[in-house]
């Protein structure tokens, strides 16, 4: 049966004890104690000078005035922005304004083989269907990316990508 280890002793062997918190404060040669220095008097004022003042100097001179030159203000042209909230183009055809022609109108809808269907063929590759049955994906409209035209000047109005 182990025993406990032997109490440790309150000084190390070969060391003296350290001192006591009394005589660390009591009696310190290596740092005496800082003077304070007096507090100034009320009536006592300390001349400072004051700051020169400094003339006014703009950083760049003004124009040059011109005789009998009316001053006229720039053109400003306006550019008309339309922003149309909430619309999010999906996969069923939607009302938009198309900005080309400027009409309201339901989009016509043109699909295209995105990453999904790529990522899909890819898939069922892996998969062992590689004899054909792999490009089912391009011949389904869900797994495609699909893209808003304009059904009057077949400007692309939006995309709404699968992936």
């Amino acid at each position: 049966m182990a025993s406990a280890p032997p109490l440790e002793s309150s000084t190390l062997v070969g060391h003296p004890p350290p001192p006591s918190y009394e005589e660390a404060l009591g009696s310190n040669p290596q740092y005496p104690p800082m003077p304070y220095a007096p507090a100034p008097a009320p009536d006592m004022k300390t001349s400072v000078p004051p700051y020169p003042a400094q003339p006014y100097c703009p950083m760049y001179p003004p124009p040059p005035a011109q005789q009998g030159q009316p001053i006229t203000s720039p053109v400003v042209s306006v550019q008309t922005v339309y922003v149309q909230p909430g619309l999010v183009f999906g996969s069923v055809p939607v009302q938009a304004h198309c900005p080309v022609c400027s009409l309201n109108v339901i989009t016509r809808l043109e699909y295209t083989s995105g990453a999904l269907a790529w990522l899909s063929c890819a898939g069922l590759a892996i998969f062992g269907c590689i004899y054909g049955c792999c490009l089912i994906p391009f011949c389904v409209d869900s797994l495609k990316d699909v893209i808003h035209h304009c059904p009057n000047c077949s400007s692309v109005l939006g995309v709404h990508k699968r992936i």
